[in-house]
């Protein structure tokens, strides 16, 4: 088969993973990027060392780590003295790194690069316990290149009514969309049940997942000591476990260098497309609270690139993190939940590093491509609660039409509704949208988002009787009345 010889290819893959409970001796992110990089490396089945050393652009998406520029101390670490350094911040896609690089490997740009990424939650979560502080190397050198998002995610009043942490919103745009597709809450928790123990079952074939035990649906669903509630209708089951030590890497090569290093072409597998949406719309903004139109134009573009329909495509891992993510995804893909929906078992079986889980999820596609299970495998991202939509196509055989990176924020833009968030309303409204929010050390609170004077509003409940109201009926589509404080009640 002739390629031309501008082609990007994945040329090697490494995953690392620790589970050290002293937390003194625990190794820091560094290293665990340091380790998978060496382990792609040495995938390539030529000189890894030689490999590294002629990388050209580093990219490291940001973890809960201190470092600056870890991409420098990578560089440093593998010889390679000419890479360009960049990192990517929390809120841009992971998918717009391994894009980026390939894109620039086809424009003739660079000749290889190196995507590689982790956290140590495992690490942080063992230090609190232990109340032992956590040290890592200084590293405050400057990055050549900083990827940034441009928008606050949350609005002000869904930050005054609890919803710091992100369960609660993707636990409110879940209850539209039960609401839209007519099922009742308890028929709904028992699907969701279902998936995700469908999940935890691939992720027990998985050799890299952090958990690797199926789990009953009854004990996904159901509260308890060992799987709090977190937002309903969301147990800890539902939700991506990112206390994880755990780091992903993928070298890739145009095709001519690839050939150069003397790499095998048994290891090669073809980015065929990657695309993306970056339109912002805070969550109780958005008219069509259960909808996602960008992971349909987005998937499109990608599928088109090859033309196939998602049926097409043996393999798929739509992202993870709370249900309704894979769930409007698949919706908007045309594909059934009953199917497949993760290669790797899901990040919270799997793993869900903090910011890097595409990285994981690519490393398993790539390796379940190379062994013959599909011709092609897609892959999605999610950033920014549900607004940024990503997809990477990945195949055995070379895209039809090259490399092609498309972004369809634009497009996106021009089909997404807003409302207005009204902060000061008094008025009745109706529940577009609603969860009950649980912490530790905290009453539970019901949150709704409701239409209200032709826009929007939210508030809150920690009325004992109510909240248990929202939990046990349908809420979406209750009249209730906006209080001061940002409260509510029902309406009379």
């Amino acid at each position: 088969m002739t390629v031309d010889l501008k082609t990007p290819v994945v040329v090697g893959i490494g995953v690392a993973t620790q589970r050290e409970d002293d937390p003194l001796r625990a190794r820091e992110p560094l290293d665990l990027m340091l380790d998978a990089a060496r382990r792609a490396a040495s995938d390539t089945g030529s000189d890894g060392a030689r490999v590294l050393a002629g990388v050209d652009r580093i990219a490291v998406p940001k973890g809960r780590w201190r470092y600056q520029n870890p991409a420098s101390e990578l560089a440093r670490a593998i010889g390679a003295k000419q890479a360009v350094t960049v990192l990517a911040s929390v809120g841009v896609l992971q998918q717009t790194l391994l894009g980026d690089v390939c894109q620039r490997i086809a424009e003739g740009e660079i000749g290889s690069a190196l995507v590689v990424g982790g956290d140590a939650g495992y690490r942080i979560l063992r230090s609190k316990i232990h109340g032992v502080p956590l040290t890592e190397r200084q590293q405050d050198d400057v990055p050549d290149e900083t990827f940034s998002p441009l928008d606050e995610l949350r609005h002000p009043a869904e930050l005054r009514a609890g919803m710091k942490m992100p369960v609660g919103l993707y636990a409110i745009i879940e209850s539209a969309y039960r609401k839209q597709k007519g099922w009742s809450v308890d028929a709904h928790r028992d699907r969701l049940a279902a998936m995700y123990s469908r999940f935890s079952e691939i992720a027990a074939q998985n050799p890299a997942a952090w958990k690797r035990a199926p789990v009953a649906p009854d004990a996904i669903r159901n509260a308890s000591e060992r799987n709090p509630m977190q937002a309903f209708p969301y147990t800890k089951l539902h939700c991506s476990t990112w206390n994880v030590d755990q780091a992903g890497a993928l070298l890739f090569c145009s095709a001519s260098k690839a050939e150069a290093l003397g790499i095998p072409r048994t290891q090669w597998i073809y980015p065929v497309a990657s695309t993306e949406s970056n339109h912002m719309v805070q969550v109780s903004a958005r008219t069509d609270l259960a909808g996602c139109p960008g992971a349909g134009i987005a998937g499109r573009a990608a599928l088109d690139a090859a033309d196939l329909r998602a049926s097409d495509v043996e393999l798929i891992d739509l992202y993870t993190c709370f249900p309704i993510a894979v769930e409007t995804y698949a919706a908007a893909l045309g594909l059934p939940v009953t199917r497949d929906l993760t290669v790797t078992g899901a990040m919270p079986f799997a793993g869900g590093p903090y910011n890097n889980y595409v990285l994981q999820a690519t490393c398993r596609m790539v390796d379940l491509l190379r062994q013959g299970q599909g011709r092609y495998g897609l892959v999605s991202s999610v950033s920014g609660i549900l607004t940024k939509q990503g997809f990477g196509l990945w195949s055995t055989q070379p895209g039809p039409k090259g490399f092609v990176l498309e972004d369809v924020t634009a497009v996106v833009a021009r089909e997404v509704r807003t409302k207005e968030i009204l902060e000061e309303s008094r008025s009745d409204g109706v529940v577009a949208g609603y969860t009950v929010l649980y912490g530790p050390s905290q009453t539970p609170r019901g949150v709704v988002v409701a239409d209200i004077d032709g826009g929007r509003a939210v508030a809150h409940t920690e009325d004992r009787a109510l909240v248990a109201q929202m939990e046990s009926i349908e809420f979406c589509g209750a009249k209730i009345r906006l209080r001061d404080a940002g409260t509510f009640a029902m309406a009379t």
